[in-house]
């Protein structure tokens, strides 16, 4: 029997096409590394820069520090001045973020458990207060604090900090509040406790991602705050960093390696808090869109 003629030639194999879900997966890696580069590349060339003098600056703006210099740091550490203004920066973002997430948990608890009238128009009124930045009420705010008396003062600037980080707050920790089962409540009040033994007993700690995540947002919010604090202070000995910075790179606008220095000191408080937090920010964020 002689064989088919066919079958010593097989067909080629045709080439597999890679699905959408391999192509995808360099394509996010890729993403990701260009989010990295965009943001690390700047903070690096801060950083890079004050161990450099104005000298090797001038010389190659994008270098590597040869030989590294520790005099700009050091100067600036030294100051009096600037340990002053990082006092100021983290009381203000201490209280603010302090006020924010206890006045925020309690509105969101409440919005979250309690039925009452006009409850979703107060929770409107709220997420509303997201379109509303305090760029745009900068006017209204300097105003109510003269009138209040709280110009010169680092309580008002904390103050009106936290209130407008009170809307993100409140959407944040509403949802993640709602999606605790109410069975855990009814069992509560079984064994005699009450709703703020509720809130503070169970509530909290339930929500402590969201809360670390508002947390964060309200501190690294008022650390960054620039327009605030620049039309309530009129005094340098009441500056936070990002005016402190603003004012060095007006005094020594011709020592780059210094302000470069400056800047990288200011930012490093607020850098480490939001590395320290990350994955409990993404947590949080996770919990409430459940929610």
């Amino acid at each position: 029997m002689t064989a088919h003629p066919l079958a010593a030639h097989p067909a080629p194999a045709r080439p597999r096409r890679l699905s959408g879900r391999r192509l995808a997966v360099p394509g996010r890696y890729l993403a990701a590394l260009l989010v990295v580069g965009v943001t690390l590349v700047p903070i690096a060339f801060v950083v890079l820069g004050g161990f450099r003098t104005n000298a090797q600056l001038n010389a190659d703006p994008t270098g590597l520090p040869h030989p590294w210099v520790l005099g700009n740091y050091r100067t600036i550490l030294a100051s009096s001045m600037f340990w002053r203004l990082m006092g100021n920066s983290a009381l203000i973002a201490v209280t603010a973020t302090v006020l924010t997430c206890g006045l925020g948990a309690m509105a969101g608890y409440a919005l979250a458990r309690y039925r009452f009238r006009g409850r979703e128009g107060v929770y409107t009124l709220f997420s509303a207060g997201l379109l509303f930045p305090l760029g745009v009420a900068s006017l209204p705010v300097y105003l109510l604090l003269r009138q209040l008396d709280l110009l010169e003062s680092w309580f008002g600037v904390a103050l009106a900090e936290a209130a407008f980080g009170l809307p993100v707050t409140v959407v944040i920790l509403r949802p993640f509040m709602a999606a605790i089962p109410a069975e855990l409540e009814d069992a509560a009040a079984v064994d005699g406790c009450t709703r703020l033994g509720f809130l503070w007993r169970i509530m909290l700690p339930l929500a402590r991602p969201a809360l670390v995540t508002v947390a964060v947002l309200a501190f690294l919010g008022s650390w960054n705050g620039y327009q605030l604090p620049m039309l309530v202070f009129n005094e340098q000995s009441h500056f936070t960093l990002p005016l402190g910075v603003a004012t060095f790179q007006s005094q020594y606008s011709q020592d780059t390696a210094s302000i470069l220095a400056y800047t990288a000191l200011s930012m490093l408080p607020a850098l480490g808090f939001f590395v320290f937090a990350e994955r409990r920010i993404v947590g949080g964020m996770a919990g409430a869109v459940k929610g």
